[in-house]
């Protein structure tokens, strides 16, 4: 990754929280501490940053709290291809006319870009799906009600008589922060409050996650596997994942890179 480009990664991730330490610079970058340091050095002594103590905050800190969670901007450049490819293995389900739920998410965006042909039903609570559907395609488009969440692209409400409960949909799909024993994870509680009613309203729940997603875990619960239907992933995913997913009875589709046939296991 170059320079400038780790530097909008730095500058955009804090903006968009008080503090970033170094060891999360480097996870959203690729780059090694010593790089990571040498670049808040850079940007702190241009002013764009002030340099703390294992990390950096920004010159003017966010006033407004939050979700826990890598940032929209940080997440959509990282995976890039294999997201396309889960996204593209997504849209395949999908037949003019079903009602779906698309929730906010890098993965899940990326499925507006075959979606351009279809004529569905979408409801969603991301700004830029719903932006680009609306932009770029025939699809009916709902949105939900709430508050903007800039660093997640995406709208929550904390109440429970939101549009959400008029909505009824053949298929849910989303993203994922961790996928183990226990279920499907998420970083924050809100997320999992506004996530869980939205599953409420789908038949079938359809997780995008790329195969580094079964290694990655979280303190907070969403779901347990027996209600996700199926689950879309990378051909890098381990035969212990597999092995999990077919324990639980869920569907594992397989999303071949560069366009190749799609594999199936139940």
């Amino acid at each position: 990754m170059h320079e400038k480009e780790r530097h909008k990664i730095i500058l955009s991730a804090v903006e968009e929280r008080p503090v970033v330490t170094v060891v999360e610079l480097c996870n959203f970058t690729g780059a090694s501490e010593a790089t990571i340091r040498r670049d808040i050095a850079t940007l702190d002594q241009d002013e764009q940053l002030r340099r703390v103590r294992g990390g950096a905050e920004a010159i003017s800190p966010p006033q407004f709290v939050g979700l826990a969670g890598r940032p929209f901007s940080v997440n959509e450049k990282m995976r890039i291809e294999e997201k396309q490819a889960i996204a593209a293995a997504a849209v395949e389900l999908c037949e003019d006319g079903d009602a779906i739920i698309i929730n906010g998410g890098t993965t899940t965006f990326s499925m507006v870009h075959p979606l351009a042909s279809r004529r569905m039903q979408v409801f969603t609570n991301s700004f830029p799906i719903a932006e680009h559907l609306l932009k770029h395609s025939r699809n009916t488009v709902m949105l939900s009600g709430g508050t903007i969440y800039r660093e997640q692209n995406i709208i929550l409400s904390p109440f429970e008589n939101d549009v959400t409960r008029n909505f009824c949909a053949k298929r849910m799909f989303m993203g994922a922060k961790g996928l183990g024993p226990l279920g499907l994870m998420e970083a924050d509680p809100l997320l999992i409050q506004a996530e869980q009613k939205l599953i409420g309203q789908a038949d079938e729940l359809v997780v995008l996650a790329d195969s580094t997603k079964f290694d990655q875990r979280s303190s907070l619960v969403l779901c347990p596997l027996h209600r996700i239907t199926t689950v879309i992933t990378d051909d890098q995913v381990s035969d212990k994942a597999a092995a999990l997913l077919e324990a639980a009875d869920v569907t594992l589709i397989v999303a071949q890179m560069g366009g190749a046939q799609q594999t199936v296991a139940s």
